[in-house]
């Protein structure tokens, strides 16, 4: 794993890529705070304990839930 910024931003910016359906733009233009919600929602951050990773079904719920893109 690579400890740079880039490195770490390339791997950010692949999640929010094949995860939420973001594009290089909407991923650059995002904050670090709209980023973290997504990923804390999917993983139960916030809740007491952490979630199961999400499935398909989940992540096309939240698609549906809030079609921004």
């Amino acid at each position: 794993m690579s400890a740079t910024f880039a490195g770490a931003a390339r791997r950010l910016a692949g999640l929010m890529g094949a995860a939420w359906g973001w594009s290089p733009e909407a991923f650059w233009r995002a904050t670090p705070d709209e980023a973290a919600a997504l990923v804390d929602a999917v993983m139960g951050a916030g809740m007491g304990e952490a979630g199961e990773p999400a499935d398909g079904g989940v992540l096309a719920r939240l698609r549906e839930t809030y079609p921004d893109g």
